[in-house]
């Protein structure tokens, strides 16, 4: 059903790194993500946060982890998943990183996220197989 899930999430100067990872465990339990420093627009750093996931135990996880989200969230992301799915299959999704802190998953639009693309396995690769298989991953 996935062949692949990549993360990235920024640690900024105000931030604590520990935090932030802590919040990443919240969907990825697992995983232990790779870092990056980098310097913001106005010079300042930022070190980034990310891992490509593509055991199948920890794909599976995570879809476990997204359906246990409460049905409202989820249906949120149903009703949206035309715009977050390329022409490549890829779902893009944003988790506020503060809630993910406390242990609470949000899908939220802008802001502080954790990025998250998951690489749909869908054969051929179309938006319109990966959109009936994202369909099958979430149940409500």
């Amino acid at each position: 059903m996935i062949h692949n899930i990549s993360y990235r999430a920024f640690v900024y100067g105000t931030e604590n790194q520990e935090k932030v990872e802590t919040a990443i465990k919240t969907l990825f339990p697992s995983s232990l993500p790779q870092s990056e420093l980098t310097e913001g627009y106005y010079k300042n750093s930022v070190l980034i946060l990310s891992d490509k996931i593509t055991r199948k135990r920890e794909t599976r996880d995570f879809v476990k982890i997204l359906n246990e989200m409460p049905d409202p969230d989820k249906k949120r992301i149903l009703d949206q998943l035309e715009n977050k799915i390329d022409d490549n299959g890829n779902l893009f999704l944003r988790f506020d990183k503060q809630r993910a802190y406390l242990g609470d998953l949000k899908v939220i639009e802008h802001g502080d996220p954790i990025h998250v693309k998951i690489k749909i396995a869908a054969y051929p690769a179309k938006k319109e197989i990966a959109l009936k298989l994202a369909r099958e991953m979430f149940e409500i």
